[in-house]
């Protein structure tokens, strides 16, 4: 068993968000928009993790970004993305989309299917500020699997677990642990069930089990606090 500092950020613990009229639930980890808390800013270079549920016809319309690193993992239903390079993707379920911003972009996204849509999006800060924007989809992700982002010092891992199944995190300064679906034990102790979040702290490496019927779950790898100039 390893022994981190660690703190648990429950499903309900997260500041709702969103436009429920409009068709848009979110649910916020972290200080977002018009909710500021000083004591949870950021962790590491992650600064939003956000749940997002989008109803059939519903999303944000164009808007700008610059200086972020955005990831984002579909759960259910399929994710239209439309940005200023002239770009357009559908985004399904286990695909990664990666959206770095640079010196500025902009983007849209909808649900355009008939079916509800959610998603997992998260924004990190990236090592070095400016550049151009450049965009990538890695389709189909392994259960396994790990996505290096390219423009931090940070690595995405994806388990999916089948029940009684164990995995293992890496081991980082900065650990964040978000339950897509499902419960997991970690370290044989900590529970966590779906919308729970663990931020470890100089973690050496995690053992995870996957309880009942299984669980999906996204871990960021981080390495690299950004610096501000």
């Amino acid at each position: 068993m390893t022994h981190v500092q660690r703190s648990v950020q429950r499903a309900g613990e997260r500041f709702r968000g969103g436009d429920p009229d409009a068709g848009i639930e979110t649910w916020h980890a972290f200080s977002f928009s018009g909710f500021y808390d000083p004591g949870n800013v950021r962790f590491g270079p992650l600064a939003a993790c956000n749940e997002e549920r989008l109803a059939a016809g519903a999303g944000f319309a164009e808007h700008p970004h610059r200086d972020v690193e955005i990831v984002t993992w579909v759960v259910e239903g399929e994710l239209t993305h439309e940005d200023s390079t002239g770009r357009t993707e559908i985004v399904r379920p286990g695909d990664v989309q990666r959206l770095s911003a640079g010196a500025g972009v902009h983007h849209a996204e909808r649900n355009e299917g008939g079916a509800p849509l959610r998603f997992v999006q998260m924004w990190l800060t990236p090592s070095e500020y400016g550049g151009e924007p450049s965009y990538e989809v890695v389709r189909g992700v392994a259960d396994d699997a790990s996505y290096v982002l390219p423009g931090a010092e940070a690595v995405l891992h994806v388990r999916r677990l089948r029940a009684g199944e164990r995995g293992s995190l890496p081991g980082a300064p900065w650990v964040y642990v978000h339950v897509v679906r499902g419960d997991v034990r970690l370290d044989g102790e900590l529970l966590l069930g779906a919308g729970d979040a663990a931020r470890l702290l100089d973690a050496s490496g995690t053992d995870v089990e996957a309880l009942g019927a299984g669980a999906e779950l996204l871990a960021w790898e981080m390495h690299a606090e950004p610096h501000f100039g």
